[in-house]
């Protein structure tokens, strides 16, 4: 296997899956009452959020770093440290991509290890402790 094909990122199927995945995850932002929280961290129109994931995560997968071509390194805690992120945040968060994950990857050891690393990068953006 080439080394461009071992990548998560060739793996899961390229910008056509990454695309459908970041698409549904903000679908499900927008849509679900539970995830008010998180949806109102994001401007009305989704496109632009929407689009910076997608090069996010092509570049997290191992395939071209579009974001840090277009805006740098990621600096991802920086970058949402002027929003509330607390547990309530995070779990709204990982509960949309929970939900765009098993209607878009097949279940694979591949899947399990990434969502493993997703949980782990939406706990670390936490910034706020959580309400009393």
């Amino acid at each position: 296997m080439a080394p461009e094909q071992a990548t998560p990122y060739a793996q899961l199927g390229g910008d056509e899956t990454i695309r459908r995945l970041v698409h549904r995850f903000y679908e499900l932002m927008d849509t679900l009452p539970e995830a008010w929280d998180v949806r109102q961290m994001h401007p009305e129109d989704l496109s632009g959020s929407e689009q910076k994931l997608f090069m996010y995560l092509t570049g997290w997968l191992g395939g071209p770093p579009l974001y840090e071509q277009a805006h740098g390194h990621p600096r991802l805690r920086a970058r949402h440290l002027p929003f509330t992120i607390a547990s309530r945040e995070r779990d709204q968060w990982l509960m949309c991509m929970r939900l765009a994950f098993d209607e878009c990857l097949p279940e694979s050891p591949l899947r399990s290890r990434l969502w493993a690393a997703i949980e782990g990068l939406a706990d670390h953006m936490r910034n706020r402790a959580d309400p009393a």
